[in-house]
Parts: structure tokens; sequence; C-alpha cells
């Protein structure tokens, strides 16, 4: 079972919903938790919690990884994705039920990597997230998202001079997302390599507070 820092509710009460926060190749969950007082300030009531990947990474002697990115193939990608899902999934589960909280009380957020596992993950989770944000990242498996009526909400956020990841990457994902008509909005930003800025993390606490109905 994955573990990692947890953090709130900023008000002191019982959660009223999670946010998960998956963090980029060669980090951990120590990389995101600091984004949870930020989207605390329009979220009081939630907890966020920023697992550790499942594996160590292959990269260097530090961080953890999703998968493997030794192998870049669409096959492997596909593969890496469906283990990573596998993992997060029962972290998800425990979640919810270790504060609580139906079902769906949840988002999803990722970074890099992370956004490629919360991308695949949550378009497919039985019960789906209130939102997935999506910042650097890249849709895997595109062709394999199962039919349904109930797909959430993406927020795709993306640096327009990132040399990680390109941008078009989140552009090939805004357009396949759009073509099974899913919800999708997107910022992309000028001069931004591969990080989080400012008006990414206004956009997504303006997504959290939407879908979780806070005024």
């Amino acid at each position: 079972m994955l573990d990692g820092p947890r953090w709130g509710p900023r008000d002191g009460g019982p959660p009223q919903q999670l946010v998960i926060l998956c963090h980029g190749l060669g980090a951990d969950g120590q990389d995101l938790i600091d984004l949870a007082p930020h989207w605390a300030e329009v979220l009081p009531h939630a907890a966020f919690a920023a697992p550790d990947a499942p594996e160590p990474c292959d990269l260097g002697p530090y961080g953890r990884q999703w998968f493997s990115v030794g192998d870049r193939s669409p096959a492997r990608r596909l593969a890496g994705a469906t283990a990573a899902a596998a993992a997060l999934n029962p972290f998800i589960d425990a979640e919810l039920a270790r504060l609580g909280l139906p079902p769906g009380a949840y988002a999803l957020m990722g970074f890099s990597q992370g956004a490629m596992t919360v991308l695949f993950t949550g378009l497919r989770r039985p019960t789906p997230p209130r939102a997935i944000l999506a910042f650097s990242g890249a849709l895997i498996g595109a062709d394999t998202i199962p039919d349904r009526p109930d797909f959430p909400p993406v927020l795709l956020v993306h640096g327009e001079d990132d040399g990680v990841v390109p941008v078009r990457s989140s552009r090939d994902a805004e357009a396949a997302l759009r073509t099974r008509g899913i919800q999708v909005e997107s910022l992309y930003r000028p001069g931004l390599e591969h990080g989080i800025d400012h008006p990414g993390l206004a956009a997504g606490a303006q997504v959290l507070q939407r879908v979780f109905d806070q005024s």
C-alpha cells in the first residue's frame, strides 16, 4: 500500500473532501504536499494526501517513479500506467474510507509523470473523481479510455517552454479528450518551463472550488 505526507483540513474539522496529489518522476510526496495550503484557501474542509510512487526511480539514487521510462514505446507506457493505476487505486479507496468520505468526494491532481498517472487512473475509476488536474503531463492510452456517461472534467496546465515533457503532449491530450466528449479546460503558460506557476495554481483552485461547490 502506498503512503506519503498528508495535510489538512485547514479548518481543523472533519474532512468533507479529499485531494490526491501525485508527484513527478524522481520526486516523492513531499514535492507536492506544499500545494495543500494554497488550495485549502478555497477548500478549507479538504484533506490532502501526496502518496510516494510505488517504485524507486530508475534514473538516480533518490526519488520515486510511477513507472519506468527506460522503454518509452507506447506498449510499455501503457503497461506502466496500468501498473501505476493498480497501485494508486487502493490508496484512493483506503484514504476515502479512513476519512469516512463517500466514494465520489475526491479529486486527483498530478504533475509530469504524476499527471499521466492521474489522467489514466481517473478516467477509469468506477466512481470518477470530481475533477482531474494534470500539470505538465500527457495522456497515455487514449484509445483504451472506456465509454462512460460520467467522465470527470479535466484541467490541463502546461508551460510552453517545457523541455522535459513538451507542451504538445497536453495539446494532444486536449484534442483526444475533447474527441471523447470530455469537458476540458486548458492553460498554456508562455515562458514557463517544467513547473507550476501561480496562474496554474489559481486555475487549479478555481476548478476545485467549482467542482466541490465551495463559495
